[in-house]
């Protein structure tokens, strides 16, 4: 029997998230006989909580592929983490409510981590709640930490940005050197794992160009080697360029830059490391600097995205509705490197158990003895991922986008109350 289908966007968005809908969205429309309409959740999981699904079928094919070249997300993300069955039953019970009177019987959630985690818990509705549901748990994270994944899809995109703007940063800071400024420090995103601050090493054509050193949380900071690796870099060429992982933390375990506050899903919040060894810097060194957060930009940059991030977006929003429609359950569709000179990939189904909660930090092998750097094995991985470009249509100088109607199911059941 036909089924509709309920589609989310969660956590962080990227800049080739909403290429990902299209992709599904699409390829929805391709298995007519089993999906009838696919509705996006407004703002995440909290679409299906408060009944609010936007009806994608009411969009043009058009607006549709315009979503290609979209970033942010288009229907709506959201930072909310859904307890255990056991601890709140109640949350579990209103998604079954609302897909039996939307008749959604197909799951797909498109996160990180949090994500992996929400789309595993609902997986398990059918065995505990009886209510039959096919849930695809669908990557993406420009922290590039998920599990099993050769990469998520958001990352090559960030990266590519990343490398873009050390390159440039650093000609910049080498020109005013001189006189002026002497050491820049780039902070990127990466609360537990540093492939974000890894990928500025693409921006090298020889092993002596910037970045000078890079931060990663899977190095321990050491304050006295990391003031001298800037005296001896400055005294060498100059100048020193650093690219620092938000999450870089401290002998004790704690991150340079911890604030008080936590987020929504419970993460401390980080209150800038970059401004942090800035300070540090000018007390210990007395050494002129500069520093910027690249912050949303790392991640919304769809203007330099890498065509092959772009293509992995897709992919995994395909194969998504592929393995819902074959009647798998718990499962993500995952990116496989093929173990060939020249880069190829596919796509395989892995199971969530296998991913929710579990971090993929840089492993040793990737990183120098220094611990300032990483190595040509961990090039070799990170260079494929940022290779292409896939321009988005410019209008009056800008990127053009397209607007998409947004229009909500009309709701059924009661309002909603946690």
């Amino acid at each position: 029997m036909k089924k509709n289908a309920f589609y989310a966007q969660s956590g962080g968005v990227t800049s080739v998230i909403n290429a990902t809908a299209a992709a599904l969205i699409l390829e929805s429309k391709k298995h007519k006989s089993k999906i009838d309409k696919v509705y996006a959740g407004k703002n995440g999981i909290l679409g299906a909580l408060n009944e609010e699904l936007i009806d994608t079928s009411k969009e043009s094919i058009s607006a549709i592929k315009s979503l290609r070249s979209r970033p942010g997300g288009v229907f709506g993300s959201c930072r909310v983490k859904l307890k255990s069955l056991k601890e709140n039953k109640k949350e579990y019970e209103r998604l079954v409510e609302v897909f039996k009177a939307h008749n959604i019987g197909y799951f797909f959630y498109n996160g990180g981590n949090d994500s992996a985690d929400t789309a595993f818990k609902v997986s398990q509705i059918s065995k505990k709640l009886g209510y039959p549901i096919n849930c695809i748990a669908i990557p993406k994270t420009v922290d590039n930490d998920l599990a099993v994944t050769d990469c998520c899809p958001g990352f090559g995109s960030a990266a590519k940005y990343i490398a873009t703007s050390t390159l440039e940063a650093s000609l910049d800071v080498a020109s005013m050197s001189e006189t002026s400024t002497k050491v820049f420090i780039l902070e990127v995103m990466g609360r537990h794992a540093g492939w974000m601050a890894a990928s500025s090493a693409l921006a090298r054509k020889d092993k002596n160009d910037p970045p000078h050193i890079i931060l990663m949380p899977e190095v321990v900071f050491n304050q006295r080697k990391f003031l001298t690796k800037i005296k001896d870099t400055v005294k060498k060429y100059g100048y020193c360029v650093i690219v620092a992982s938000e999450g870089v933390k401290n002998t004790k375990g704690k991150f340079l830059a911890e604030s008080n506050t936590k987020d929504a899903f419970g993460h401390t919040q980080l209150g800038g490391v970059a401004p942090y060894l800035s300070s540090l810097i000018n007390k210990k060194l007395k050494l002129k600097n500069h520093w910027a957060v690249s912050d949303y930009l790392q991640r919304s940059a769809r203007h330099v995205a890498s065509k092959t991030d772009l293509l992995h977006a897709e992919a995994v929003g395909i194969y998504a509705v592929r393995y819902a429609v074959k009647g798998m359950n718990g499962v993500m569709p995952v990116i496989v490197r093929n173990k060939k000179k020249n880069y190829s990939w596919k796509i395989e189904p892995a199971p969530l158990s296998k991913i929710a909660n579990v971090e993929k930090k840089i492993p040793k092998s990737f990183i120098t003895k220094d611990g300032f750097n990483i190595n040509s094995k961990a090039i070799n991985y990170l260079r494929p991922l940022i290779i292409g470009e896939v321009f988005p249509e410019f209008e009056e100088g800008i990127p053009k986008l397209s607007n998409l109607k947004l229009l909500l199911v009309p709701k059924r059941l009661k309002k909603w109350s946690a």
